[in-house]
């Protein structure tokens, strides 16, 4: 392709308009002969300082930032933002396919991959080709597709833009028509979805996470912000104190949603809880009334659907549709999903992603609807290695607030110790009933062996993940898997006593 064609926008000297680019890299170690090399600056490393490495490889150009120094002996472009630069370059390399799909964007805390499942279910429902990209996997007109990241150890909600404008055009080959993606901070931080001109924003809420990388609420926010300056129009949850400023500051059309009452352009109505069989509402609008049944448990899905069905409306979907999509949908992989144990067993097992204090607190409140008189809540939980360190305390007060009894474990402790993470969870559970297991497995297996009649346990922190990282790597592990196999043990056992 050539550089003209590749880095539209860009200052290309006189001349060079024509090079032909091979690749575009932005690792110094894949650069082959004819690529264009980004100089990209990390977290961990800056990838100027491999400049004259990509120059040996045989790089036919590097961009830098303005500020670069140095003097590689290759065609050099400068650029403001090389990753913002990085994310229009790989759209352009791959064809321009976000210019192509309607692309649908869902930010906040919590709630994101609840939403883009939602929006998913209702488009397919209306018989859209629909794609997903998020936290739990990327779809494509129904196809699974596999993220590639440099890190494996990484867990990538928003794809790097290597990764994310090809997916995109992957999906244009396959008639996709409807893209839903989570949009993460870290991603806008980071520009990955600048190329991407979105047709709406869904905005969740936004609680206490990441603060390790922006440092403080009001960056994490205005982070947040940028999204709905690349969309069209944009679905605001009201019942969030952050989304009701969004409503106050953002210049678009929107829309606002609330489950609390507020006035609003679409409200949650006659909430009835069905426990562990859903809840079901009434969607009050300026020109629509429909009944929304859902089979997700929990008050949070009532906030989850009803911007689902805002946005789906907003965008042209009938009421009808919307009501028979959501209601067929059975459940999201780790988002409040019950562990099928058998008709004998006497207690629940739920897992669920929460692992922030917002989503942990959310999460003991709808376990604690599911009780009757006597029924323990068991909260099985850890917190991240080298993530904020902030929120374990907190989320310990939670934990002794809202469960009978609580099982300290491990969580992805990463190049941390688990002792020293779980050490600073205690600090907050204070007075409260609780055992240490630092191992997850023995944990989950300690959980079950010691269930009592009636209780709902809940395995917090890992939702969909099938793996556990610590100093050794990462390797398999699914809680699912962990939990059935020790319900039949041990209900094997009881039955010989």
């Amino acid at each position: 392709m050539r550089l003209s064609e590749l880095c539209v926008g860009l200052d290309i000297p006189r001349g060079f308009e024509n090079t032909e680019i091979g690749g575009v890299k932005t690792d110094s170690r894949r650069v082959e002969k004819g690529d264009l090399f980004i100089c990209i600056r990390g977290l961990h490393a800056d990838g100027h300082s491999f400049a004259e490495d990509a120059v040996k490889r045989g790089a036919a150009a590097i961009l830098v930032c303005e500020d670069y120094e140095g003097t590689p002996n290759v065609l050099l472009l400068r650029t403001k933002d090389t990753r913002s630069a990085a994310a229009r370059i790989y759209n352009a390399w791959y064809g321009d396919p976000a210019s192509k799909l309607h692309v649908i964007a869902v930010t906040g805390t919590n709630g994101k991959t609840s939403v883009t499942f939602m929006l998913r279910a209702i488009f397919e429902a209306a018989l859209y080709r629909c794609g997903l990209i998020g936290t739990v996997s990327c779809y494509s007109a129904g196809r699974r597709m596999e993220i590639r990241s440099e890190n494996p150890l990484a867990n990538m909600t928003t794809p790097d833009p290597e990764e994310l404008y090809r997916i995109l055009a992957e999906m244009v080959k396959d008639g996709v028509e409807y893209v839903f993606m989570e949009v993460t901070s870290h991603a806008l931080a980071l520009g990955k979805p600048d190329a991407i001109h979105f047709d709406a924003a869904v905005f969740t809420n936004l609680t206490p996470e990441h603060l390790d990388f922006h440092g403080d609420m009001a960056t994490y926010f205005e982070t947040k912000k940028r999204l709905f300056d690349l969309c069209d129009r944009a679905v605001l949850n009201i019942d969030d104190a952050y989304g009701a400023r969004l409503a106050d500051e953002l210049q678009l059309p929107f829309v606002t949603c609330s489950a609390k009452g507020k006035n609003a352009d679409y409200v949650a109505t006659q909430i009835c809880n069905h426990g562990v069989d859903g809840n079901e509402y009434r969607v009050v609008s300026a020109d629509k009334r429909f009944t929304v049944r859902t089979q997700i448990p929990g008050t949070f899905s009532v906030i989850n659907s009803l911007e689902a069905a805002a946005c789906a409306s907003m965008l042209g979907i009938p009421p009808g549709v919307i009501m028979t999509a959501l209601g067929a949908l059975a459940g999201i992989d780790g988002r409040m999903e019950r562990v099928r144990l058998g008709v004998l067993v006497e207690y629940s097992v739920f897992i669920d992603y929460a692992h922030t204090p917002d989503a942990l607190e959310n999460l003991l409140m709808t376990a604690r609807s599911l009780c009757r008189d006597g029924e323990r809540v068991v909260l099985l939980f850890g917190c991240g290695g080298d993530r904020d360190k902030s929120k374990r305390r907190v989320m310990g007060e939670i934990a002794a607030r809202l469960a009978d009894f609580v099982i300290l474990t491990s969580d992805n402790s990463r190049s941390e110790e688990p002792m020293e993470i779980i050490r600073e969870i205690q600090e907050g559970l204070v007075g409260s009933d609780y055992v240490i297991v630092p191992e997850r497995r023995r944990a989950i297996e300690f959980a079950i062996r010691e269930a009592h009649d009636g209780d709902v346990i809940l395995l917090a922190g890992k939702g969909h993940e099938e793996y556990e990282i610590d100093r050794l790597g990462k390797r398999f592990f699914s809680e699912k898997q962990i939990a059935v196999e020790a319900a039949g043990k041990y209900k094997s056992e009881r039955e010989k006593l």
